[in-house]
C-alpha cells in the first residue's frame, strides 16, 4: 500500500506542477470560470477513482451481473473524463492536453484488458445428438440463454446531447447564431450532409460514413469516432480523431490536430462560409489562421520521420470556398 500511496503523491505532485506553468494561449474566453489548476485537481480525483474501481473489479469476478454494471460504470467514468479534457482544452497547454488524453487512452484498455478476462466471450458448440420422443403431455423445457458479455460504452456522443442521429441521405441543418448552446452530437449518419451554423461548445462525431460535415466555430474541442469516406470543414480550439478511413479534413485550429488509430486522412485550411462567419469566428477567439492544420500529431506513431496514416491534401484536389448559407435544401433543420 505505501508504493501505491508514494505513487498517488508524485502523480499529484506533478500535476500540481503543471498547473503552475505559465499560459501559451494568449486567446481564452471570459466565459470561463475554470482554471487550469482547478481542472487538472479535478482529472486528478476521477483518475484516481477509476484506477480504484478498476482494482475493486477482481472481487467482483464471482458475480457476473454485478461485474457487469460495474465494469459499465466504469467505462462512463472514462468517458466523463474525456469530456473532461476535451470541454477545457482551451485552459490547458497542449503537452498537458496529451498527457491527459494518453491517460484516458491506458485507462480505456485497462478496463477492455479487465472484461475480456473476467467476462470471457461464451463459446458455442453445436453437436449431433439422437431424437428422443417426448410424450405430448410433457412439457419442453427451454434453453437457457447464455450471458452476453458486456461491451463498455465508450461512444463520445451523449444522448443527453443535441444533434442529429440515424439518418441517410438527407440534408441536416443547425442554426445556433445569437444562442447559446453546449454540446452537440453527430453519430450513425450515411451519405448526409450537415451544416452547423453559429457557435457551440463543443462538438462528438461518431460513426459516419460518406457524409460532408461543414461546421462554423467551436469554442472549445471536437472529437471524432469512427469516420470513412467523409469531408470536414470545421474550426475549433482542439480536434481529435480517432478510427478515421479515407477522410479529408479543412481544418483552423489553436493546436495540433490530434489522429489516432488512422490512415488515409487528408488536411487542409478551413474554407467555410456564411453570412457573419468572421464575426462567429472572432467570438471564439478562432479568427486568425494558426497554420496548425498541417501540424498534426499522430498518437500511434512514435518515429521521429512522418507518419504515414496523413498527409495534406494537395492544392489541385481541394474543394473552393464552400457557403452554406442557402438553408432551402435542408430535409431536416434545428
Amino acid at each position: 500500500m505505501e508504493d501505491e500511496t508514494e505513487k498517488q503523491k508524485k502523480h499529484l505532485a506533478m500535476v500540481e506542477r503543471l498547473s503552475k506553468r505559465p499560459q501559451s494561449r494568449s486567446t481564452k474566453p471570459e466565459s470561463s470560470t475554470e482554471s487550469t489548476s482547478s481542472v487538472l485537481s479535478h482529472f486528478s480525483q476521477l483518475k484516481t477513482s477509476i484506477e480504484f474501481q478498476l482494482q475493486q473489479s477482481q472481487s467482483l469476478s464471482s458475480d457476473p451481473p454485478n461485474l457487469k454494471l460495474h465494469c459499465q460504470n466504469i467505462s462512463e467514468s472514462i468517458s466523463d473524463l474525456e469530456k473532461l479534457v476535451a470541454q477545457n482544452s482551451y485552459l490547458l497547454p497542449s503537452y498537458d492536453v496529451r498527457t491527459s488524453l494518453k491517460i484516458v487512452s491506458d485507462l480505456r484498455q485497462s478496463l477492455q484488458n479487465l472484461t475480456n478476462q473476467l467476462i470471457p466471450k461464451t463459446r458455442f458448440s453445436f453437436k449431433n445428438k439422437p431424437t428422443k420422443k417426448v410424450p405430448k403431455d410433457t412439457a419442453i423445457p427451454q434453453p437457457k440463454q447464455p450471458p452476453q458479455p458486456s461491451i463498455p460504452d465508450t461512444r463520445l456522443a451523449t444522448r443527453e446531447s443535441p444533434g442529429f442521429r440515424n439518418k441517410v441521405g438527407e440534408v441536416l441543418v443547425a442554426e445556433f447564431r445569437g444562442s447559446e448552446v453546449g454540446e452537440f452530437a453527430v453519430s450513425d449518419l450515411d451519405s448526409c450532409e450537415v451544416r452547423i451554423i453559429g457557435s457551440v461548445r463543443a462538438l462528438f462525431v461518431h460513426r459516419l460514413k460518406n457524409c460532408r460535415v461543414y461546421v462554423g466555430p467551436v469554442t472549445g474541442s471536437v472529437l471524432i469516432e469512427e469516420a470513412e469516406g467523409c469531408v470536414f470543414v470545421m474550426a475549433s480550439h482542439q480536434i481529435r480523431i480517432h478510427s478515421a478511413r479515407k477522410s479529408d479534413f479543412y481544418l483552423r485550429v489553436r493546436s495540433k490536430p490530434i489522429i489516432e488509430d488512422s490512415n488515409g486522412v487528408r488536411f487542409a485550411p478551413y474554407c467555410l462560409s456564411y453570412p457573419g462567419i468572421e464575426e462567429d469566428l472572432r467570438g471564439a477567439g478562432l479568427d486568425t489562421e494558426t497554420g496548425n492544420w498541417e501540424n498534426v500529431d499522430d498518437f500511434r506513431w512514435l518515429r521521429a520521420v512522418q507518419s504515414p496514416n496523413w498527409s495534406v491534401l494537395p492544392e489541385s484536389e481541394r474543394v473552393g470556398i464552400v457557403d452554406v448559407s442557402n438553408l432551402k435544401n435542408a430535409d431536416e433543420e434545428i
